[in-house]
């Protein structure tokens, strides 16, 4: 048990007789376990502070040898197109936050780049939003050799926890739609060197079932700009008719709908348009964009309880959300 004392040298074991409950009971209630009931916190709390009691953090976890902290390892790399404050990776993290803290644990937020700072390097676990390209920074994060859980798509033969979302269904939607429109000489835009926007493709491409011919552009980046760069380059070659595009982000189908319109090509008239992710600023675009929904907040809060079962010696399984097509005018 702590025994971390005051100027007089009361220890929890005097709080716990003082509150009327067990050692234990005390140490849950400071760091606010939800094993604790909110009136026994309370009933804690009220007594260590008229006692002029303060829990010793720092000793509790050098005896159990852990942290009591998670890093959030950020995979993207902020880009004036796609800053941190996009919804990704933030509605991820509020659910990551909401969990952890819930369950007594602070998070540490950081990117790839600096896996060898102190808060890192002490962490209990780590969480890691995006696989990167190739799964470059899953492998990475597995040689620290702490338990790992990962956001994105699922790989043949690893044992790496996932969670996210079906994209393979994702695409399929987007296919779908595309289908009811009559729409079949189309255009995917997104990097498929990175699984999840892999999984897309190949759900879009099966649920077309040879209906429709796919021309596949690469962009490196998940922005308006990349976006508008590449269909500003499809429509300079007259030998490359489309009348659909489905783009692996909202910020790639928004740079693809600007190039469109200042070539007075009209959306959904002439061209129909399908972004990925549903950000807020979606239904605020003109025309309001199509968009394959994620339901981040929740892949959140999933990703915490999976590395709170690592973390604890429990079996943790990978694990996909739903997706939902969200039609609008594009």
């Amino acid at each position: 048990m702590a025994t971390a004392k005051t100027d007089t040298g009361l220890t929890m074991e005097d709080l716990a007789v003082l509150a009327g409950v067990s050692t234990i009971t005390v140490s849950r209630a400071l760091r606010n376990s939800p094993l604790v009931t909110e009136a026994t916190r309370e009933k804690v709390r009220r007594v260590a502070e008229e006692q002029g009691y303060r829990f010793n953090v720092s000793a509790r976890n050098l005896r159990m040898g852990r942290s009591y902290s998670v890093a959030v390892v950020v995979e993207m790399t902020p880009a004036k197109g796609r800053p941190m404050s996009d919804p990704y990776p933030l509605e991820l993290l509020g659910g990551i936050t909401q969990e952890l803290t819930t369950a007594g644990y602070s998070v540490v937020l950081t990117s790839k780049q600096l896996l060898d700072t102190a808060p890192v390097q002490g962490a209990d676990g780590l969480i890691l939003l995006g696989q990167g390209s190739h799964g470059e920074a899953v492998t990475a994060l597995k040689k620290t050799g702490r338990p790992l859980v990962v956001w994105g798509a699922p790989e043949p033969g690893s044992d790496t926890v996932v969670v996210g979302s079906d994209n393979r269904k994702g695409g399929a939607s987007a296919a779908q739609r595309f289908l009811e429109q009559g729409r079949t000489r189309l255009v995917f835009l997104g990097d498929v060197d990175h699984a999840e926007v892999q999984e897309r493709c190949a759900g879009f491409i099966d649920a077309l079932g040879g209906q429709g011919s796919v021309h596949i552009m690469r962009p490196k980046a998940f922005t308006f700009e990349a976006g508008f760069a590449c269909i500003s380059a499809l429509l300079k070659k007259k030998n490359q008719p489309f009348d659909g595009v489905f783009a692996a982000s909202d910020l790639l189908a928004m740079g693809a709908i600007r190039a469109l319109a200042e070539k007075d090509l009209r959306v959904p008239e002439v061209v129909s348009v399908i972004g990925y992710d549903d950000t807020p600023g979606a239904a605020s675009f003109i025309p309001p964009l199509t968009s394959v929904h994620q339901y981040l907040r929740d892949g959140g809060v999933l990703l915490a309880k999976k590395m709170l079962d690592l973390m604890n010696g429990q079996p943790a399984v990978s694990e996909m959300l739903p997706t939902t097509l969200m039609v609008r005018h594009t």
